[in-house]
């Protein structure tokens, strides 16, 4: 028996699942290991439900290895199908084989798997033609998987309002071509392909669909477990056809120059605290100008190879990226010259997952070289939405809102040259940055408002209140969760 659409709220549904994660975390079941499992489940479900939909159904999954043939067993038998399921559709071929390809059961218990399958799972309709609650549902579980620090899960996932406003600058259309060398569980290439369908609903035609479904919005990965992530989270978001080609490739994106080129290019690649090392890919890859084991900075590098002439660029990178001399210094210098290095974003502390991140975003767009021969670079806008401001996870988090005066500042899709000053948005010239020891473009310009950029101490007391009570919420959604448990357990017992 489905649900019906107003009663699928994504927000109560990623609770219930939240809350059945924490069960299985304390039965040795990792966060991303969980949300795996529900990828493979919640694919079966909709893919059922398409094969049964009225209008225009879809055979999907093989006869004998959907839905169906997980809901009419029970306990061991339930598991062995299951088994039978992931091993059989991990030959299959396109994202379906993709999905599955390596796949493993991690749920040992009977009980837990018999809840996921007719409860949590399977008391929904997932395939709503008007609401996007099965997507919304399953990125609403991926940020609670990223929020909680202990994972390590938020090394995947970008806050949304970012990933938003990063795309409402950049305004990719219906002809663009997007690409993300580091896509993670695909936030940004889905965010893209919404805001296309969305915008350009009326004049889309079917085959600019078709190619933006199959081909025109893809992605890279090094973890086979987060692509497969992705894989799911784009299918589920309309984005990519199960029997069709993949859209994100398992491989290491700096290992080689690309073969394939974008005209927009949108990513966070991979930081953290500190110096991020690696390999010197320079070595290997006469494209790039500078060799340094800096990851972050060989994807810059790696970013400006991927793009079309006249290719455009939004992408999250941490403060060294700004100021590390040596390599740095002779990267910033080719971006400058070789690119309109056009607007710096400097992003408050505290909205990303990994602790102690400070993190920008830099737009730019790759030009010809000009008959002048002067640079591409003409000034650098700088917004700093850094200083004076706070956000926290629960208390205060970050909201596309409250990025409103930063485009409008930013003015997409009109001249660099009608933007104006504010107290926040700067511009520099290329002159001024090309001249500054080391090209340094950490740009400062406001004034800190409180004693060494901390917040008031109630500010602080009151942030560690809210992490006790959401740790006081999570181990009552366990609790309710085990009772669950407990009452399924002996459910099964009484029908054994």
């Amino acid at each position: 028996m489905s649900v019906v659409a107003d009663e699928l709220d994504p927000r109560g549904l990623v609770n219930r699942l939240w809350s059945y994660c924490e069960l299985l975390r304390h039965s040795g079941v990792s966060t991303l290991d969980y949300v795996e499992q529900l990828t493979y489940l919640l694919f079966l479900k909709m893919a059922h439900e398409r094969a049964n939909r009225r209008i225009n159904p879809e055979s999907i999954v093989p006869e004998g290895l959907g839905w169906p043939s997980l809901i009419h067993e029970d306990g061991d038998a339930l598991l062995d199908q299951y088994e039978i399921i992931l091993a059989n559709l991990a030959q299959e071929k396109g994202m379906l084989g993709a999905i599955f390809k390596g796949s493993k059961n991690k749920i040992q218990e009977p009980a837990v798997l018999e809840r996921l399958v007719k409860d949590l799972i399977g008391k929904h309709h997932w395939s709503s033609e008007d609401t996007d609650v099965k997507g919304d549902a399953y990125e609403g579980l991926l940020q609670r998987g990223a929020e909680d620090r202990k994972t390590g899960a938020g090394q995947y996932f970008t806050p949304r309002s970012v990933i938003d406003t990063m795309v409402e600058c950049i305004q990719p259309g219906p002809h663009d071509t997007i690409f993300d060398p580091a896509c993670g569980t695909g936030g940004f290439l889905i965010a893209a392909y919404n805001y296309i369908v969305t915008k350009y609903a009326s004049q889309l035609d079917s085959s600019q669909r078709r190619k933006l479904m199959t081909g025109g919005i893809w992605g890279v990965e090094l973890v086979r477990e987060t692509a497969r992530l992705a894989s799911m989270n784009m299918l589920l978001h309309g984005l990519g056809l199960p029997n069709d080609e993949e859209l994100i490739e398992v491989r290491d994106s700096l290992a080689k120059s690309p073969s394939r080129f974008a005209s927009v290019v949108l990513a966070n690649p991979p930081f953290g605290v500190g110096t991020v090392t690696g390999e010197n890919y320079a070595k290997a890859r006469p494209d790039m100008w500078a060799e340094t084991t800096n990851k972050q900075l060989n994807f810059v590098q790696h970013i400006y190879t991927t793009m079309n002439m006249h290719g455009r660029a939004a992408v999250v990178l941490p403060d060294n990226v700004l100021f590390e001399a040596g390599a740095g210094e002779t990267i910033r210098r080719e971006l400058l010259r070789r690119c309109e290095v056009h607007t710096l974003l400097r992003l408050p502390a505290g909205i990303f997952y990994a602790g102690g991140v400070k993190a920008n975003v830099l737009f730019f767009n790759k030009k010809p070289p000009r008959a002048d021969g002067l640079p591409a670079t003409k000034q650098l806008w700088v917004y700093d939405f850094r200083t004076n401001q706070h956000f926290t996870m629960k208390r205060r988090p970050l909201k596309r809102e409250h990025f409103d005066d930063f485009i409008k500042c930013y003015r997409p899709g009109e001249r660099l040259d009608t933007r104006m000053e504010t107290e926040r948005f700067k511009a520099y010239d290329y002159a001024e940055l090309i001249t500054r020891d080391k090209v340094n473009l950490d740009l400062t310009f406001m004034r800190d408002g409180t004693a060494d950029g901390l917040e008031e101490p109630d500010v602080i007391a009151q942030e560690i209140v809210d992490e006790l009570e959401a740790a006081l919420a999570e181990f009552s959604a366990i609790t309710e969760s085990l009772k669950a448990l407990k009452s399924s357990r002996g459910n099964s017992d009484m029908s054994a």
